[in-house]
């Protein structure tokens, strides 16, 4: 059985223990109280003590939902290398032909909709990553953390947001509310849970809609590319957050374009992601107050050009 076991990282099922050569006395044997093997699922077993690892539970799963299985959801994005909220449960897509039920930490998701392609990395089947981000995302009870999983795949290039729209389109309506929210947000120019929350507080204030992730030239010179910017006005707002950006030195990436635009003409204000959402009537009063000031001044000569969707 040892080339079995070890590209399935010490998981077996019962068939294939028993066409291995045990007889079912030598594997119960083997699964009592102080043996040396455990039940991880129903006719699915760790053949070492101790606690199962990552890989051992995703196999252990991939084994019970069987051959045609897919592993989706927040496990599939955790074997994308794609950050998501932390869960325990593992979500396997099956045809909806098969029988297996939810049990353990294993969820069963039986679908008429298998995708039709399938990633694989050692023993695993992954559906592919917008299906994962979609299923994931339904899972989840905060628009935050689906924004927030929404712009880092779109913003990191791992998926478009054209992807995200065609699964939505395919797939079921019952819960993809917050789903369809973010993916509007990345959509009109938001590139991060931040930045969107930021788009809220402005709806909530009744404060004009500004371009969100526009590109800004003086002539053919790019200048800066401001998280959100009113055109006519002249006025910018940029969310300092190192965790939503691609890098640490974006920090200071952003203190440099302050200094750009600002020498433009333009007003540049900064605010943190706890500032709005924690303090959203103070940044909604700075905004309107900078928009207003702003009103009485000749437009500046500022070429923009908006994200592409």
């Amino acid at each position: 059985m040892t080339e079995i076991l070890g590209p399935q990282y010490q998981v077996i099922t019962r068939n294939q223990a028993l066409a291995g050569g045990l007889t079912e006395r030598a594997l119960q044997y083997r699964l009592r109280a102080a043996g040396p093997w455990q039940r991880l699922l129903p006719g699915v077993f760790l053949t070492v003590t101790g606690t199962p690892t990552a890989e051992q539970r995703d196999v252990a799963a991939q084994l019970y939902a069987g051959s045609s299985g897919l592993i989706t959801g927040a496990a599939a994005l955790r074997r994308w290398g794609v950050r998501a909220p932390h869960s325990s449960v593992i979500d396997m897509l099956i045809p909806s032909d098969k029988r297996r039920k939810t049990t353990g930490f294993v969820r069963i998701h039986a679908t008429t909709r298998m995708p039709e392609q399938v990633y694989t990395t050692g023993p695993l089947r992954l559906a592919p990553l917008a299906r994962a981000v979609a299923d994931a995302a339904r899972e989840l009870s905060r628009l935050s953390d689906v924004r927030a999983l929404v712009a880092g795949v779109v913003q990191q290039g791992r998926c478009t947001s054209g992807e995200l729209v065609a699964e939505l389109e395919d797939g079921p309506v019952q819960g993809s509310a917050l789903l369809r929210t973010a993916v509007s947000d990345v959509r009109d120019g938001t590139r991060s849970s931040p930045e969107a929350d930021l788009k809220y507080l402005l709806k909530r204030a009744r404060i004009p809609m500004p371009l969100f992730n526009s590109q800004l030239y003086v002539g053919d010179i790019f200048l800066a590319c401001p998280d959100a910017w009113w055109p006519e006005l002249g006025v910018a707002v940029e969310v300092d957050s190192r965790e939503y950006h691609l890098s640490p030195e974006d920090h200071e990436r952003t203190l440099a374009r302050h200094a750009r635009m600002a020498a433009y003409g333009i007003t540049v204000l900064h605010f943190t992601p706890r500032q709005i959402r924690t303090q959203p009537a103070e940044v909604a009063a700075t905004i309107k107050s900078a928009l207003t000031a702003a009103r009485g001044r000749p437009p500046l000569s500022i070429r923009t050009i908006p994200p592409s969707a």
